[in-house]
């Protein structure tokens, strides 16, 4: 029998999510002020049945309250709530901010979160609030600006645009859940420094010891893919993995160790309790234990420059270090649970971080389902033992992350259980030997050793990760579920270990439930989406690229400049890819397509496609076409194609913005159905 008494905190969580989550997608469902005071009534309706000794369970009352304070929380923290935020400026010529954040380097430029303190509207400055995305270009800014420079910008912030393509990633969105609405993209003469003034002074001594410790790094660490290794497994700083060291980590399912957070935390946690075992025989040893681990944890967020993942961990295992000598027995879950309610009370959009769903599910996943593997083998030989130890923790790590893995990344890593036995391992040591050269710098030979010491047991790491990663079907990729069906795969795995735990009949009906749901939405996918014949033109800024799908087969005609740039592909064509099942496609050579002067005539069965790609066509008269596609600049005035019948126009992103803006308003003048897919994203039909 489940009793929920012992789990008092994970209710109280549980009901505070929920009204967080109501209050990011519908914030507008309840009026503030009503809302302030149902959450009053409820408080003091609670108070009184709490005082008056009543039979009647002040509970569910409790909980509610709790409920609309989840609720009235996320609306507090909704910056562009605020009347003060710049997103509600109709005009602005010059503003003043700062830099708020650390610089990240990207291909061509500078990426950097600042804060607007000021703007100019013609007339006066105001004062104002909101964050805005900086992209500072390299050929006018080869060093970057740093945390606490004040700059003047001259122009307005973009406000950011919704996805482009279909299924592509909503980077808007992402953003919005920063408090980040609004971009620009700057040059030399639009930027003027006005002086170093730091937001939070904690903060810029975090940066420049962060700083301080790359410096180490990259001193003693002098082969370039480990040292990128090291900054991202001991810093969190990640500008240095190439793309073929990421793919390697992410087949071998090891991705884990290049993102400081829970685990790295934990490691050290870990360390710090072997090392200070002799004072729990102290009549104050928990304390002391708690107080030096939680020092020492903090102490490494700093290091690392206090960024969110290291801060959500730090915050996660101080709560459980402080837990222990205050009540050494207290329920792990609960404990868990204060650390998810702090977290959510501080900034209640961390909710739809990947990093926080993924850091929490994985530690209620180890510790409920790692302790019953455990219990399943007791090898006698000691190193059996921790293989054993280490391949639970990875298994039970792995099944509680297993859907939102598929969801968010599409992927599966086979051999998860073999890399982590060695990835595990490897970064306790790499990081234990990190910390170590950080401490000893300042004694240079002793920190040449030590950093020769840790670049060695990085290659290692690295030859070990690719040599995984070259195995027969390491990754099981292109994997496209739904948000529905990722609640039912949990829904699949929390049902599988009750009836593992209780032996109830119910728990195999609740089972097959789940699994007959996931099978319908399946079919209803296929029927929607992978069943039907489909072309797209997509919005790729600089290039052309369309696409004729057909249940699994692919028609792509594109660039060749972008088939051959892997990070667009991945990020405009793919997703729309896994959507509609793709699984073989064909490239710039498909028998429906016949050449043209200045163009290309495509007859898909019955469906007729002509694309311009050249100011020097030549069309007959009489031409019936059902699709009219733009390439290049070739059409300088709509008027030219009147030798021919044609029911649409597309104008693709291969066009410059402004020439398409022009056909686009000549097409509305003459009344013709036309799409500019650089305005109003792809163009996308089911034929």
């Amino acid at each position: 029998m489940f009793y929920w008494t012992p789990y008092t905190f994970v209710r109280i969580v549980f009901f505070f999510i929920a009204g967080i989550i109501l209050g990011i997608y519908q914030p507008d469902l309840v009026p503030e002020q009503v809302l302030w005071i149902l959450f009053a009534s409820c408080v003091a309706i609670f108070i009184v049945l709490v005082f008056s000794r009543t039979k009647l369970n002040p509970g569910f009352i409790g909980l509610a309250a709790v409920f609309f304070a989840g609720y009235s929380n996320t609306l507090i923290h909704t910056d562009s709530r605020n009347t003060d935020h710049f997103l509600h400026e109709t005009s602005i010529r010059q503003y003043v901010a700062v830099v708020a954040g650390f610089e990240e380097e990207k291909g061509k430029s500078w990426k950097v979160e600042a804060r607007v303190q000021h703007i100019f509207d013609g007339e006066v400055w105001r004062p104002v609030s909101g964050k805005v995305l900086w992209y500072f270009s390299k050929a006018d800014f080869p060093t970057p600006f740093s945390y606490g420079d004040q700059l003047l910008i001259q122009g307005s912030p973009q406000e950011l645009n919704p996805p482009s393509n279909p299924g592509e990633f909503d980077y808007k969105r992402f953003l919005t859940f920063k408090k980040i609405y609004h971009q620009q993209f700057l040059r030399k003469e639009s930027v003027h420094w006005i002086a170093n003034d730091p937001p939070y002074e904690i903060m810029a001594y975090a940066l420049k010891a962060r700083r301080w410790a790359e410096g180490v790094l990259e001193k003693h660490i002098l082969s370039g893919r480990e040292r990128a290794v090291a900054s991202a497994l001991i810093l969190g700083v990640k500008d240095g993995l190439d793309n073929e060291l990421v793919q390697a980590y992410a087949s071998s399912g090891a991705m884990h160790v290049l993102a400081v957070s829970g685990l790295h935390v934990g490691i050290i946690y870990l360390i710090l309790m072997l090392f200070l075992k002799p004072f729990k025989k102290w009549r104050y040893g928990k304390w002391v234990l708690a107080v030096i681990s939680i020092v020492v944890l903090w102490s490494y967020a700093f290091v690392t420059g206090l960024s969110p993942s290291v801060l959500r961990a730090v915050t996660m295992f101080s709560v459980i270090a402080l837990s222990r000598p205050l009540n050494y027995s207290t329920n792990i879950y609960n404990t868990l649970a204060v650390a998810a309610f702090i977290l959510l009370l501080y900034e209640p959009y961390l909710i739809m971080s990947v990093g926080f769903q993924l850091s929490f599910l994985a530690v209620i996943g180890i510790v409920y389902i790692q302790p019953k593997l455990a219990q399943l083998w007791e090898p006698n030989n000691w190193l059996l033992d921790k293989v054993w130890q280490v391949t639970c923790v990875s298994f039970a790590a792995q099944l509680a992350t297993f859907s939102l893995g598929l969801l968010y990344f599409h992927q599966f890593p086979v051999y998860f259980l073999v890399s982590n036995l060695f990835v595990i391992s490897g970064a306790f040591i790499s990081l234990l030997t990190g910390v170590v050269l950080l401490v000893v710098s300042p004694v240079e030979v002793l920190a040449a050793w030590v950093g020769q010491l840790l670049e060695g047991i990085l290659w290692l790491l690295n030859y070990l990760v690719f040599t995984v990663e070259q195995w027969p079907v390491s990754l099981i990729n292109n994997i496209y579920i739904t948000t529905t069906q990722s609640w039912l795969i949990v829904g699949l795995v929390v049902f599988m270990l009750l009836l593992f735990q209780y032996r109830k009949f119910v728990y195999t009906l609740g089972i097959s439930i789940c699994a007959l749901l996931f099978g319908i939405a399946q079919w209803h996918h296929y029927q929607q989406e992978v069943k039907h014949e489909k072309f797209v033109v997509y919005s790729v800024a600089g290039y052309q690229a369309m696409e004729w799908m057909d249940r699994g087969k692919s028609f792509l005609f594109a660039d060749s400049a972008l088939v051959a740039n892997a990070d667009r592909m991945r990020f405009h064509i793919r997703p729309n890819r896994l959507i509609s099942g793709i699984d073989r496609i064909h490239f710039n050579n498909h028998s429906f397509v016949r050449t043209i002067p200045g163009g290309r005539l495509f007859s898909w069965k019955e469906i007729t496609f002509l694309q311009l790609t050249s100011p020097d066509f030549s069309l007959p008269d009489n031409l019936e076409i059902d699709y009219v596609i733009i390439s290049y600049n070739s059409v300088q005035s709509l008027t030219m194609l009147n030798s021919i019948d044609y029911k649409h126009i597309i104008i693709d992103s291969s066009n410059v913005y402004y020439h398409a803006n022009r056909l686009m308003k000549e097409a509305e003048q003459l009344q013709l159905s036309a799409h500019s897919v650089l305005q109003h994203g792809a163009f996308s039909i089911k034929l």
